[in-house]
């Protein structure tokens, strides 16, 4: 897997640094685009619901639901 990239975004009016790895990145660029909004917006939606958890990984975890949704496959559960 490739390395982490380090991308800036506004999120509730405050600049925010977030690490991913680029596939991460690119597949949040494709469900924002396919919502029709800003990967800011996306982020910041995810941002709003992640309660405790790390930023980095609540991305990672939306994706991931995301597309097993898409394959058809169970919801993950809050324990995963």
């Amino acid at each position: 897997m490739s390395g982490l990239h380090k991308r800036s975004l506004a999120i509730a009016g405050h600049r925010t640094s977030v690490s991913l790895e680029e596939p991460f990145w690119e597949a949040l660029k494709e469900i924002a685009a396919a919502e029709g909004r800003p990967l800011a917006g996306l982020v910041a939606e995810i941002d709003l619901a992640r309660g405790e958890a790390n930023l980095s990984s609540a991305l990672r975890l939306h994706v991931l639901a995301h597309y097993r949704a898409r394959a058809g496959a169970a919801p993950l559960s809050p324990a995963d």
